[in-house]
């Protein structure tokens, strides 16, 4: 709750100076007859749009969960994002269309001591929103105030470029509106695919956060009966919300009574430490000569193929004459065909046992 009055309050920060700069850059725009400036003051309108849009989403976000979302609201951030970013690349589609037409058709604006005045205001505005915004953003997880913070910094140096057009034609006479006007709206598209390219992998699952996984592995491992951790897998409902799964290892002569307390302890520890929900599941481990022999061969032909990323699971039943073992392949190797290798140079190995191998995604470093 918290994190989400920052935003808001962040966000109306964004709104105020933008309103503000709309009303002096249109005005000094439409004086001085500079499309550039006038461009400028549209796409101060579209961030403020943009603040607007990302308090609504923080509020919906922050909404609690309910059966139909029982996961609760916080990928909303993501939409929210997505359609700052779209404003961003119309923004910037529209400036080009007007800059064309402005080179085509070239008019030549006047600037006054005022009109310089206020563009050199509008760019420390902007530079100091940035800084705040993005500083913000960061720090709480935001990517719609990342976004819109690093916008403003972009909107600051491409103002300088405005800055430049009008000191050109202060003390030159040379008309450059619609060229620098057609440079402007072109880092804003490029501005706006990159924000929406980020978003968008943000809405199909992106790789967690390696320092995270990290943390999160040697604090698995911390406990004295964990042998190993495997299999970790973070899944991202929103900045607040992560819920994950991952196997540890342990010895196979602990009772189902031993598990299930380590295993509490581990997700109610992990819960109160990182905030996340993470199910944890069970590889058994023995240890005696012929698991040794049978490990080392295994390593031995693993080691023939580089797109093996890692085997854990390894587990002989003498019983029942089995095998089993989890494989780690890099998604551009062909998983399936390597697998199948695996198994057979195994089985020509030993051929009295019967070897099943899975198959694991490398879903975290």
């Amino acid at each position: 709750m918290e994190r989400s009055k920052k935003i808001i309050r962040t966000s109306f920060v964004g709104i105020g100076v933008n309103v503000i700069l709309v009303i002096f850059k249109a005005a000094v725009g439409l004086i001085s007859g500079s499309v550039a400036v006038i461009m400028d003051a549209v796409n101060n309108l579209s961030d403020a749009l943009s603040s607007v849009i990302t308090i609504i989403g923080t509020k919906i976000s922050g909404r609690k969960p309910d059966k139909k979302h029982p996961y609760g609201h916080g990928r909303v951030e993501y939409i929210t994002s997505a359609l700052i970013s779209i404003i961003v690349l119309a923004t910037g589609i529209i400036s080009l269309k007007e800059s064309i037409e402005k080179i085509v058709t070239p008019e030549k604006a006047t600037y006054g001591v005022v009109s310089i005045i206020i563009i050199v205001a509008a760019i420390a505005a902007k530079l100091a929103v940035g800084i705040y915004v993005r500083s913000v953003g960061k720090k709480l997880s935001s990517g719609a105030l990342e976004a819109s913070g690093s916008d403003a910094l972009f909107d600051a140096v491409l103002s300088g470029g405005t800055l430049v057009a009008a000191l050109i034609s202060v003390i030159w006479g040379i008309t450059l509106e619609g060229w620098f006007g057609a440079i402007i709206s072109l880092f804003i598209i490029k501005a706006g695919i990159e924000m929406l390219g980020k978003t968008v992998s943000s809405i199909i699952g992106k790789r967690a956060d390696p320092e995270l996984t990290e943390k999160l592995k040697e604090a698995l491992c911390a406990y004295d009966e964990v042998r190993g951790c495997y299999d970790l897998a973070l899944h991202n409902y929103g900045p607040e919300r992560i819920i994950g799964s991952a196997h540890v290892e342990v010895q196979d002569d602990m009772t189902a009574k031993e598990i299930h307390k380590l295993t509490r302890r581990i997700a109610t520890d992990i819960y109160m430490k990182f905030g996340i929900v993470l199910t944890i599941g069970i590889y058994a481990s023995h240890e005696d000569e012929l698991t040794a022999g049978m490990k080392n061969d295994l390593d031995a032909i693993v080691s023939e193929y580089p797109g093996i990323i890692q085997v854990h699971g390894f587990y002989v039943d003498e019983e029942q004459m089995t095998v089993t073992f989890d494989l780690v392949i890099d998604f551009k190797a062909d998983a399936q065909s390597i697998c199948d290798e695996v198994v057979a140079k195994m089985k020509q190995k030993h051929g009295d046992y019967t070897f099943y191998a899975v198959l694991d995604s490398d879903y975290s470093d």
